[in-house]
């Protein structure tokens, strides 16, 4: 295969060199930041600047950034020990049916050490209101999770609006928001959301896959998810992945220092809609997104996972959702009560500020060629 044609930034992206030099460069100066000797004290102290990176991007102080292995880590962190924190409050949670596994799966664990859990459901757009929210909390309620974009769609769900309703309703409950798919893919800051706990990835910005942050707010006395030597002022045992830290922090400033990416970004999906809706009558978009970088659109009579095969056969990397379903059919798709028709044909395309209008033709004439030679046996 001579040249890779990739629409799934949305599962991963690559790494960028930015951060392979500062990961390599960190690798080399290997001190542990524990240590008490100076070049222990060198890796702590570049840790503590990295740190700032990030909370400078979050729009928070360090001390409200918790470094982690990656998103799963930081929403299963979040939700178990926030519902712990809040176990006089009661044992009741609210999320949405369109979270990502990490969530949902933390949830129905939850569920079966005796939490309830209300599973929010979106209208035919993928979307979650506010009202909804608010409609769902009881007296018991301890903690509210909600994502701030969808993966899968790429819609942006009201989570500022929904934490200052909340909160208006009962100051007490906890708000979570799964931001891995936001994090420098929307134009505020993340913290200006005032969600009490947020999740965040390294590997969906271009730094490597193993790290990840959770934000804290000042004030939260989150319980450790992992006990050990008191890393992370005792919140996350672990010695600090120096590396990984350091090339997520890179990225971090790499996207800060381009402030015309998500215009670039949101250009290239447009221009990329445009051309299959003209190259494809029968396609429909299920999502156009709200975020420049997600979109959802359906062949019906066609089956995705067979699509993806072929697209991959000719270089072009598309998905039929989650990365995490690995094949299984998407329950955002399925949860937005969509004709089976549209949900077996449902594929999600991602871009990022480096997608080419030359990439994306390719993309539409793959399509349109699979499309084709697929349509006899698919129809």
């Amino acid at each position: 295969m001579d040249e890779l044609f990739y629409f799934d930034y949305a599962a991963t992206s690559p790494v960028r060199p930015e951060a392979a030099a500062a990961m390599m460069e960190a690798l080399g100066r290997f001190g542990n930041p524990s240590s008490r000797y100076g070049y222990g004290r060198e890796a702590a102290r570049r840790v503590k600047e990295d740190r700032e990176v990030v909370a400078r991007a979050l729009g928070c102080t360090p001390d409200e950034v918790y470094f982690t292995s990656c998103g799963t880590e930081g929403d299963n962190w979040a939700l178990r020990r926030g519902v712990e924190l809040n176990r006089r409050k009661g044992r009741h949670i609210v999320t949405t049916a369109i979270e990502h596994a990490a969530v949902l799966e933390t949830c129905r664990d939850l569920e079966r050490s005796g939490y309830e859990v209300t599973y929010l459901k979106p209208d035919r757009a993928g979307r979650i209101t506010v009202e909804q929210v608010t409609a769902a909390l009881r007296p018991d309620t301890a903690l509210v999770s909600m994502m701030l974009v969808n993966n899968e769609t790429g819609v942006l769900l009201p989570v500022a609006e929904a934490v200052r309703a909340v909160k208006a309703r009962d100051q007490a409950v906890l708000f979570h928001t799964d931001a891995v798919q936001g994090f420098l893919k929307v134009p505020f800051p993340l913290c200006s959301t005032g969600a009490d706990l947020i999740t965040v990835s390294g590997h969906k910005i271009g730094a490597p896959k193993g790290i990840g942050a959770l934000y804290v707010k000042k004030g939260v006395k989150l319980a450790p998810l992992l006990t050990g030597g008191g890393q992370e002022d005792g919140l996350r045992s672990g010695t600090e992945a120096t590396g990984q830290i350091a090339a997520f922090a890179a990225a971090v400033s790499a996207a800060a220092a381009d402030p015309g990416r998500l215009d670039r970004t949101a250009a290239m999906k447009d221009y990329t809609l445009t051309q299959l809706k003209a190259a494809l009558p029968n396609l429909e978009v299920l999502s156009a997104g709200d975020v420049g970088h997600i979109c959802a659109v359906t062949l019906p009579g066609y089956k995705s996972e067979v699509v993806v095969r072929v697209l991959g056969d000719r270089g072009v990397c598309v998905s039929s959702g989650s990365a995490c379903h690995k094949g299984r059919p998407s329950h955002v798709f399925a949860a937005m009560g969509l004709p089976k028709r549209w949900l077996d044909g449902a594929l999600r395309l991602s871009f990022s500020p480096e997608t080419t209008r030359e990439q994306a033709d390719v993309l539409v004439s793959a399509l349109k060629e699979a499309a084709g030679s697929l349509f006899t046996t698919l129809s």
